[in-house]
């Protein structure tokens, strides 16, 4: 009972600092559509697409059965495509009975991860003006990823030994391209609400709050901002560490890892088409919090 009334608490504040302050919304919805189309569109779409028809070019058949093969295919398109193309990918392989609700489940927790051409783009060439994090961070954190998928697939392995995956035979799905394409358009269509939405409502609310609290720190600004937009928070933190690069590399390191509440919606609105538990999904991302920047610390810095 509590949660929903919180919840219309939010969404009436949020309502009436819009209402008090249309022309600072303008604002955050200009910089969403800007980090939208700039930061994530060019490195997204093109991504979600191909690994899209590439999972649909290479459907499980009985020479491929092997859960290893199937996993592992999973974890490459994900890791390609950036968020949310494991979320996208993981709910087609659950929708055509490719793997189990259980599966799906733990599968929506690792394979997740921000796309190469984000990290080496964005924030390698555009704000660091040097790969060399990009790098680091990227295999660290595949690393990571692979051992956990490792061990995931050795624990199904024994608990369903001598059962068979489900086969969708590729006659039965439309033209793979086109459904491809048709697939990816409301992936990135959520992609972009989300970012847009969270980016204004930052802006008005950091706008709210410094009327009330003139001399609030910026790392208060840096923070409320990674919590509710990644791509926003990597830049602000940019701007504001620029010449301590230890602390801004553990910080971009912990945004990567973390993700944003508008990431985590857009895997949620993803997963909850086929009714996947996010339970696992954010045990993992607690993990990888504090794990991938604490091992990049000691490893690289």
């Amino acid at each position: 009972m509590l949660i929903p009334l919180l919840y219309l608490l939010i969404c009436n504040t949020l309502i009436c600092l819009l209402l008090l302050f249309p022309g600072i919304a303008h604002q955050g919805t200009d910089l969403g559509v800007e980090l939208f189309m700039e930061a994530l569109f060019p490195y997204l779409l093109p991504y979600l697409i191909l690994t899209q028809w590439f999972i649909r070019l290479t459907p499980n058949t009985s020479n491929s059965s092997s859960r290893f093969k199937l996993y592992f295919k999973t974890y490459g398109i994900s890791a390609l495509g950036g968020f949310p193309t494991g979320a996208a990918t993981i709910s087609y392989l659950k929708k055509s009975n490719q793997i189990s609700l259980r599966e799906a489940n733990i599968l929506l927790a690792i394979c997740h991860s921000p796309s190469p051409l984000f990290v080496l783009g964005f924030v390698g060439n555009d704000l660091l003006n040097s790969t060399t994090f990009s790098w680091q961070f990227l295999i660290l954190y595949h690393a990571v990823s692979i051992l956990v998928l490792t061990g995931i697939f050795f624990y199904f392995r024994r608990e369903d030994n001598g059962k068979s995956l489900n086969l969708v035979s590729a006659t039965k799905l439309p033209n793979p391209f086109t459904s491809s394409v048709k697939d990816s358009v409301p992936t990135v269509l959520i992609v972009g609400a989300t970012i847009i939405f969270f980016t204004t409502i930052y802006t008005v609310v950091m706008h709210s709050v410094k009327s009330f609290i003139p001399d609030i720190h910026n790392n208060v600004m840096l923070l409320i901002a990674a919590m509710l937009e990644m791509t926003n928070g990597l830049r602000i933190g940019q701007e504001l560490f620029a010449h301590q690069p230890t602390i801004l590399l553990v910080l971009l390191a912990t945004f990567l890892s973390s993700q944003s509440l508008s990431i985590h919606m857009q895997v949620g609105v993803i997963a909850k088409s086929e009714h996947l538990s996010l339970k696992p999904y954010i045990l993992m991302r607690l993990l990888y919090t504090f794990l991938i920047p604490t091992l990049y610390y000691l490893l690289f810095l």
